[in-house]
């Protein structure tokens, strides 16, 4: 497998650290908000990136890290922590909401089909692992009290700058949006590992610490939680493309003073969801999510689709207008599936099966490249094969894609049965009295109507109104009402 490295700008043979499983790292969502969907196509790709991995053989483990608190509405470590905000706007504990908002995001994740991670970790359960990092940062050197607060001392690394080649000048104040003047720093660059009540005294969640009651900066989180449960090398980091500075630079820095070598072999980034007045942000106050797709009458799995058509590397540009071209590509998809057919006794084709499955590992196996993996679907469809063989191949590429093709193409096989089946139902009831004429019309019409000869059923419907009958057509037949 060829996957693109964003730590080394270049697509590299996938090949991790151990033979016999594959470390995983998410960054979890801050949850004092619902996701948006922009947030969401994040893990949607790195949903497909585990499964095309476990598809392919590879015993996988996946840790996320749920943000229950530390993470400030500016990256630089500065204005007010995310989870008191909304704790704030909704007049409930910093745990209430993170409870909520926490089942929230694994409800959307579920109406997406998107794994749950093996372990998912809230932050606040690692306070002990954050301390120990810590302790061991500040005696290699790495870290100072200054203020009350710890920070990390960037200047003592050889490389600082991992996913882009900033320079000093970049973190000025007022150059780069959110960084704001911390006259506690050595350099620009540095950045809190943990915070005392120096700052945010009103802060709800506190624990102590050799250096005071306070609690972890952000960055901290993950490496303490990849640490704890994915050990001292993690094969691949995952991400939307605003992480990658200062969040993921700052782990990498941190994680590898601690260590004293290398930490993260691949990092795997996704780009933004915008739309047409640019990067969807709850900052901003207005944003989708999954639930305000449905109220407007979109299965969650159209969004999915959508964003498995474009490459997650690319900026995605949403609009209702794309959206509902998703919805009519996979309306299409499913009717087509779900017109196959397999006869009684009909083998499974496995030569015709490799190559196709060959075209599935070169589309997924080329950087994730997901708008080649649909076309594979059409490429089953049309392929010279039984129907067996195709459900077949279309359920085992579903396993990674996660459109759910085959239970919705029963749902619509079924669903256009019983249309079938009430349209064969040559039954007239008669409200009231029974009236032979009528019902010798009402069932001519039902055969017109069986026979799509529509220029036909409008005329028995006339001649019926003309006997002073409405006719009704329902699941059981025709009904006879009289005018």
């Amino acid at each position: 497998m060829q996957l693109y490295n964003s730590a080394t700008r270049r697509k590299e043979e996938f090949i991790p650290n151990h033979p016999d499983i594959v470390k995983m790292y998410t960054c979890g969502p801050t949850v004092y908000h619902f996701a948006h969907i922009g947030n969401l196509r994040s893990y949607i790709m790195e949903d497909v990136l585990e499964k095309y991995l476990r598809y392919s053989g590879y015993n996988v483990k996946r840790v996320m890290n749920i943000t229950d608190v530390g993470h400030l509405s500016s990256d630089a470590d500065t204005g007010e922590d995310k989870m008191l905000k909304g704790a704030k706007r909704e007049h409930k504990t910093v745990m209430e909401i993170a409870k909520f908002y926490t089942d929230a995001f694994f409800e959307d994740c579920r109406k997406l089909n998107i794994k749950r991670p093996d372990v998912v970790e809230p932050a606040t359960n690692c306070i002990a692992e954050y301390i120990h990092l810590i302790e061991r940062l500040i005696e290699k050197g790495y870290a100072y009290e200054a203020g009350g607060n710890i920070y990390f001392d960037t200047a003592k690394l050889d490389k600082y700058y991992i996913f882009n080649d900033h320079k000093e000048e970049d973190l000025a104040v007022g150059v780069r949006e959110g960084v704001e003047a911390d006259e506690n720093k050595r350099n620009k660059a540095d950045f809190v590992l943990w915070f005392t009540k120096s700052k945010f005294e009103d802060q709800e969640l506190k624990w102590d610490s050799p250096w005071g009651t306070g609690y972890p900066g952000w960055h901290i989180e993950c490496s303490g939680i990849s640490m704890k449960h994915l050990g001292e090398d993690l094969d691949i980091h995952c991400g939307g493309i605003d992480n990658a500075f200062p969040h993921h630079t700052n782990e990498i820095a941190q994680s590898e003073a601690y260590l004293g070598h290398p930490w993260c072999k691949y990092w795997f980034h996704v780009l933004h969801l915008n739309t047409n007045s640019g990067k969807m942000s709850k900052s901003k106050g207005e944003f989708l999510t999954v639930s305000l797709l449905e109220e407007k009458g979109y299965d969650p799995l159209v969004y999915r689709l959508f964003c498995l058509q474009s490459h997650y590397r690319k900026s995605l540009v949403f609009s209702f207008e794309n959206l509902d071209n998703a919805a009519t590509t996979y309306n299409k998809l499913i009717s087509r599936i779900a017109a196959l057919r397999p006869e009684a006794g009909e083998a499974f084709d496995e030569a015709a099966a490799q190559p196709l499955r060959e075209k599935f590992h070169a589309a997924l196996g080329n950087d994730l490249n997901t708008s080649l993996g649909v076309t594979v679907l059409y490429d089953v469809l049309k392929s010279e094969t039984n129907a067996t063989t195709k459900l077949a191949l279309l359920g085992e590429f579903d396993t990674v894609l996660g459109l759910s093709l085959l239970p919705a193409a029963e749902r619509a096989r079924a669903e256009a049965e019983r249309l079938a089946k009430a349209e064969t139902q040559a039954t007239v009831v008669t409200e009231g009295e029974a009236n032979p004429e009528a019902e010798a019309l009402a069932l001519e019409r039902i055969e017109a109507r069986k026979a799509k000869n529509w220029a036909r059923a409008d005329e028995l419907r006339e001649a019926l109104k003309a006997l002073g009958f409405a006719v009704e057509d329902t699941r059981e037949g025709a009904k006879l009402k009289r005018i």
